[in-house]
């Protein structure tokens, strides 16, 4: 059986527009009232902080999630896009944030495994002759040969995008595309593409943080706030300025917190020219130098992707930093266990279940993973004193308040807030704290538990611990922080005293500019 594939598609795109695209999820508004229209031939932004609904918005179009209620419209004809496939039959394709090409398979063979077709015979020779013709039209070029995990990110991120037009997609939605990439490379995936559009050949749906691709590829940009529209128009007619109020509004102000007045400032945590690469080998971040004092709370704003995960787990002892130094109370730290213990550093990462905890393993067994090595849980450094490690988990069970039927319920079996309220029993328990390094703490919790783990957070700092808090909301930082830092592109390009901070400039330098 012989099979082809045509050249990319060079027709012009058909408009998307959505209309008043809601979108709940039990009692969370996460998308409310928001209309959008793509004009053919046309580069949108899509703009917004980290939770704004830019991501609800794209996969309500893609057919990933059911809208509460709002419409499609394609060429002004209604459209019900109920999964990716119904989206790719109208035209609209999407990149995603992570890869999803086969590593171990050739590009050739990625490509040809993204068709949406239930052919079992596949004519090889006929297909490199469509596939070469192909490549010829194409805007990047990627050798149909090699293994795709001999690609470097900038080349999977081209074969993600080249998938999509091998698909006949006329409308490209690039979730966050440039994440994963250099700057450099970042330019040339969009102003290659930017060509494609200014040709008339696609239309491109780009969601991003950052106010610098916006300004320099798109034609028109779509603002979301917390759920809903909150400004659009031609980028020629708006500043940075304009689309920074539009997305992080005007009452942007630190809410007043129970804090103790702070006399004496000895240095915890001190970072000097400090660097760690990404899991692929690209710089995630550095040198950057840091300095957190007792009694105190830095916040560090930034867009997901900009080095700050990657900052906190060399700190953590989880990923191994290129150069710079690291040191607690004066003294050099490897961020080991014995180190840990000695120096009082604790930790409160991202995604808890997975980074802090072992899921099949009880309440009382988690809580204990500090202390089990340690008198009164152990004898003799060795045998463990199970009765010891089960009193210690109820007291503390109790002192935060974590709902759970047993200390030996697996910690898997709690909900959300709960695991978090289970590691940051472990972690702020110790009378030996001196700093506590809290990553996105409260990321998906309800309003009780944030408030608690804010309270608990501020608490801490008032008893003298050194509190470094990494997050991606905002306003969290706003009513915690003492001082507050942006990072960007793996650098600090913002540090401020709260009482002097500028909430317009710490949103333009979280968007790079």
């Amino acid at each position: 059986m012989t099979t082809t594939a045509a050249p990319a598609v060079k027709t012009a795109p058909p408009e998307l527009k959505v209309v008043n695209m809601t979108k709940h999820f039990g009692s969370l508004v996460a998308l409310q009232d928001v209309n959008l229209a793509l004009k053919p031939g046309t580069f949108h932004g899509l703009l917004g902080e980290n939770g704004a609904g830019k991501s609800t918005l794209v996969k309500c179009i893609m057919g990933f999630y059911t809208p509460t209620s709002g419409q499609i419209m394609i060429d002004d004809q209604l459209h019900a896009v109920d999964s990716p496939k119904d989206a790719h039959e109208v035209g609209i394709g999407m990149v995603y944030q992570h890869f999803t090409s086969v590593p171990a398979m050739t590009v050739a063979e990625n490509l040809v495994l993204s068709r949406y077709d239930h052919r079992q015979i596949i004519n090889w020779a006929a297909e490199y002759d469509a596939l070469h013709g192909f490549m010829d039209q194409s805007p990047f070029r990627v050798d149909l040969d090699l293994p795709v995990a001999q690609l470097a990110a900038g080349q999977k991120q081209k074969l993600e995008i080249l998938k999509q037009l091998y698909l006949k997609s006329r409308i490209l939605i690039l979730d966050e595309p440039t994440s994963v990439l250099t700057p450099d490379e970042a330019d040339e995936v969009l102003g290659l593409l930017r060509q494609e559009v200014q040709a008339g050949h696609l239309s491109v749906l780009l969601i991003t943080h950052k106010f610098r691709e916006v300004m320099a590829f798109t034609d028109e940009v779509t603002v979301l706030r917390k759920g809903h529209l909150a400004g659009n128009g031609p980028v020629k007619d708006l500043t940075v300025a304009d689309m920074a109020h539009m997305m992080l509004g005007e009452e942007r102000q630190p809410k007043d917190v129970a804090k103790a007045e702070q006399t004496e400032r000895v240095p915890v945590l001190e970072v000097h020219g400090l660097c760690a690469n990404k899991d692929n080998g690209v710089v995630a971040f550095g040198p950057v130098d840091l300095a957190v004092h007792t009694g105190e709370i830095v916040g560090i704003a930034g867009v997901s992707g900009n080095g700050q995960r990657e900052l906190v787990e060399v700190l953590a002892g989880q990923r191994p930093a290129t150069q710079g130094e690291v040191r607690v109370n004066g003294e050099p730290y490897g961020a080991t266990r014995p180190e840990m213990a000695r120096y009082g550093v604790y930790a409160l990462p991202e995604e808890p279940l997975r980074n802090a905890c072992v899921p099949g393993m009880s309440v009382a067994e988690n809580m204990a993973l500090r202390t089990f090595d340690r008198p009164p849980q152990a004898k003799w450094n060795l045998w463990l004193v199970l009765k010891a490690i089960r009193q210690t988990a109820q007291e503390l069970i109790t002192a935060f308040s974590v709902k759970t039927p047993s200390p030996e319920t697996p910690i898997h079996h709690l909900s959300g807030g709960n695991v978090q309220r289970t590691v940051l029993a472990r972690e702020l328990s110790s009378p030996d704290i001196k700093l506590l390094i809290a990553a996105n703490p409260c990321f998906g919790l309800d309003f009780k538990a944030v408030d608690f783990i804010h309270s608990s957070i501020v608490d801490a700092r008032n008893r003298g611990v050194a509190v470094l808090l990494v997050s991606e909301d905002l306003d969290e930082l706003l009513a915690l922080a003492d001082r507050i830092l942006v990072i960007s592109e793996g650098h600090f390009a913002y540090d401020s005293p709260m009482a002097e901070a500028d909430v317009k400039e710490i949103g333009h330098r979280m968007a790079g500019h």
